[in-house]
C-alpha cells in the first residue's frame, strides 16, 4: 500500500478520526478524480504521493479536506514535511503548464523534477522561496513579538523572506533593523526547516542583541518586548523552528 496526499486547492484530504492519511495500493486507485501524481519518495520504507483532484471533489464518507495549518498538531514531523511538499508539487505543477516565456504548454523534463517548453527549452523548476528566522537574546531575556498577520494572540522570533541580490546573514540584520529596530551581533547558523506556507524554506539563526531602543514597524507588529523565561506569552506549537529557537534557549 502507498500514502496518498491528495491535494484539492491547498486542503489536503484526511480521515476525520483514527489514522489521518489515506493508503491505495496505486496513487490511481484512490477512489478520486485526480488531474495529475507526483511521487514524494519513501516514509517508514512505504511509497507517497501527491495527487491532484479536482476542486470540486467531495471528500468520501468519514474524510475530509482541511488546509495545512490545522493539521501540525495532527501529523508527525515527518508527514507534515511531505503534506508541505505534496501541496507545493500539485500546485507548482497547475501553475506551470505553460510556458512563462513564450506561452507554448509544457511537459515534464525526463529524469528530474521540471516543466520544460519543448519549443523554447525554458525549465521550471518547483519555487523554493528562502527565509530567516533568528533568535534575538539580550542576557537572561529573548526578543518575542506579535506578528499582524497572525490570527489569535502569539509571539514569535522574527522572521523574513530575503530580498534578491542579498546574503542570509545580510536578510538577518536588515529584518531585525527594520521590524524593530535595534542592531544584533553574533549572527549563527541554528538549523532549516521547509516550511509550506506558501513555499518557504526557513533558515534559522541566533543573535545577540548590539543596542538600540525598540521601535516596531507598526505595519507588521503588533507588539514585542524582551521577556524573561519564567514569564513567556503564548509561544508557537512544537514543530516549528521558531519554537526549536525557543525550546533550545530555554535549555540553556
Amino acid at each position: 500500500m502507498s500514502v496518498i496526499f491528495a491535494v484539492r486547492a491547498a486542503e489536503l484530504l484526511v480521515a476525520n478520526s483514527g489514522l489521518p492519511l489515506p493508503t491505495a495500493p496505486r496513487p490511481d486507485e484512490l477512489p478520486l478524480p485526480a488531474a495529475a501524481s507526483h511521487y514524494l519518495g519513501r516514509l517508514d520504507d512505504v511509497d507517497c504521493y501527491a495527487v491532484d483532484v479536482e476542486a470540486v471533489t467531495e471528500p468520501p464518507e468519514g474524510m475530509s479536506f482541511s488546509p495545512l495549518r490545522p493539521l501540525f498538531t495532527r501529523l508527525d514531523e515527518q508527514e507534515f514535511a511531505l503534506a508541505g511538499r505534496a501541496v507545493q508539487i500539485v500546485e507548482w505543477h497547475r501553475t506551470h503548464r505553460f510556458c512563462g516565456q513564450c506561452g507554448s504548454p509544457t511537459e515534464h523534463a525526463e529524469g528530474e523534477r521540471a516543466m520544460r517548453c519543448p519549443r523554447c527549452g525554458l525549465l521550471a523548476f518547483p519555487r523554493v522561496s528562502p527565509a530567516i528566522i533568528v533568535r534575538v537574546t539580550r542576557g537572561d531575556e529573548i526578543l518575542l513579538a506579535q506578528g499582524r498577520r497572525f490570527p489569535g494572540v502569539m509571539y514569535s522570533v522574527l522572521a523574513g523572506f530575503v530580498e534578491p541580490g542579498e546574503s542570509l546573514e545580510q536578510c538577518v540584520h536588515r529584518e531585525v533593523r527594520e521590524e524593530v529596530g535595534i542592531e544584533i551581533a553574533g549572527v549563527r547558523y541554528f538549523g532549516s526547516q521547509p516550511w509550506p506556507f506558501p513555499h518557504s524554506l526557513m533558515v534559522g539563526f541566533t543573535a545577540d542583541y548590539a543596542g538600540g531602543a525598540l521601535k516596531p514597524d507598526p505595519e507588521e507588529i503588533a507588539d514585542v518586548d524582551w521577556f524573561r523565561a519564567d514569564a513567556l506569552p503564548p509561544i508557537p506549537p512544537s514543530l516549528s523552528i521558531a519554537r526549536k529557537l525557543i525550546d533550545d534557549w530555554l535549555r540553556s
